[in-house]
């Protein structure tokens, strides 16, 4: 799946079959459903889950939860939006 695949499926009910808990935290976050994209992520020790949790813990507003799970990615917080940096996050994990 590409990213462009990946953005068109947000207007489905639910998530695409086969996806990483990482992309399913996004497309979760994306459909305003925080709580279960955390869900999906808080249990994971990979590197892409810890970067989604960093990103959802950004989004929240908890920003030293946040920056230890960038640190748990080996990321740093970035300056941009959190709406560009859920769109960094996927095409990344997507490529």
């Amino acid at each position: 799946m590409n990213f462009k695949e990946f953005h068109a499926s947000l207007s489905q009910p639910t998530p695409p079959q086969g996806l990483s808990d990482a992309l399913t935290a996004l497309w979760l976050d994306a459909n305003g459903q925080w709580e279960a994209a955390h869900d999906q992520v808080r249990d994971n020790s990979d590197q892409p889950s810890a970067w989604v949790h960093a990103y959802l813990h950004h989004v929240e507003g908890v920003l030293w939860n946040a920056d230890y799970w960038y640190g748990r990615a080996k990321k740093k917080r970035p300056g941009c939006t959190t709406r560009e940096e859920w769109q960094q996050i996927a095409q990344s994990l997507l490529d």
